[in-house]
């Protein structure tokens, strides 16, 4: 395609013919000419706004797009409404690529139940690679948002099902050859299906309604990232069990084989929350079909434990993802 804004006709064409999804709170969404969206509210309702880019691969880009986004607004308690899209396209990008992204997102909102309410699309020499980022609307009842902040000292520290996923099925995907020499194709089609698990929407309405103190998705930096952001935000320390952190096979295994810490690969789909009962917040997630475990406890202080059998460590500050190592 041409540099510039994507032609009228490509843009009615691959972009609005794939919008089906529609929320009624929303009053003015995507069309041709159309810089803004409005969305309705009700009187005892708050906006909640999230942005992220999608930077570290092209491929299944659409689909993380959607449910990166989503899973932040879920972090805050947030019911998702909508998306507002930037795409950002490299010079030699044909329609037909432009059509799937758009493709994979609109099934991504379908999924959630999200409408695609406008954006911008533009074909640039300033990326070599596809660049979706996505600004998230949502809702929450006043008096129920809930922030990283909110840990307080003897809250139970934990995690919905494993670390290391959203990592894992991104390198299987993109380094499938290069693995298949070594595991056989049962374990990589499977670390490539992990993609699945990416969002946390159902654990996170179970735990707004089981009373959660603090909620926050792990993305980059993984878990090590997302334990010391909760602690640095709510200003508590943390006692972590590193065993009893719950990591697939299939990850520990392509971390090996690439010398990565699954403990900081991007890990999309993985809640970290802090409740004063942990256990029977476990035990609701567990009644759905979702697994969780308790893997710590926040303390008063500012020191961040991992313990490992008899072994005794500090958690340092977030680090470059291991996803940047691979790829």
């Amino acid at each position: 395609m041409k540099i510039g804004k994507v032609p009228e006709n490509i843009l009615k064409r691959s972009i609005l013919k794939q919008i089906h999804t529609k929320r009624e709170e929303v009053l003015l969404g995507a069309n041709v000419g159309e810089d803004c969206a409005a969305v309705k509210l009700a009187e005892d309702e708050i906006f909640v706004i999230s942005t992220d880019p999608i930077t570290g691969t092209a491929t299944d880009i659409g689909n993380l797009a959607i449910h990166i986004t989503m899973n932040d607004l879920a972090s805050s308690g947030a019911e998702p409404i909508g998306v507002m899209l930037t795409i950002l396209l490299p010079v030699e990008t044909k329609e037909t690529d432009l059509k799937k992204i758009m493709e994979q997102m609109e099934t991504a909102c379908a999924q959630v139940k999200v409408q695609i309410m406008g954006g911008h699309t533009e074909v640039t020499r300033a990326v070599n690679q596809p660049l979706i980022n996505v600004c998230g609307v949502g809702k929450v009842k006043r008096g129920k948002l809930i922030s990283t902040a909110g840990a307080q000292p003897k809250d139970d520290i934990l995690v919905s099902k494993w670390i290391g996923l959203e990592g894992t099925s991104i390198i299987a995907k993109e380094k499938e050859q290069e693995l298949l020499l070594r595991y056989p194709s049962e374990l990589i089609k499977e670390a490539q299906k992990f993609d699945r698990y990416l969002s946390v929407l159902p654990e996170a309405a179970i735990a707004v309604k089981s009373g959660v103190s603090a909620m926050h998705d792990v993305t980059e930096g993984g878990i090590f990232g997302a334990l010391w952001e909760l602690a640095e935000s709510s200003g508590v320390g943390l006692e972590i069990d590193l065993k009893k952190i719950p990591v697939k096979q299939e990850t520990i295994e392509i971390c090996e084989y690439f010398n990565i810490n699954p403990y900081e690969l991007i890990s999309s789909g993985c809640m970290l929350m802090a409740s004063s009962d942990g256990n029977l917040l476990v035990r609701e997630l567990e009644k759905v079909g979702i697994h969780a475990v308790v893997i710590g406890k926040a303390l008063k202080g500012k020191d961040r434990i991992l313990l490992n059998e008899e072994e005794k460590r500090f958690l340092e500050p977030p680090k470059t993802d291991e996803l940047y190592q691979v790829l």
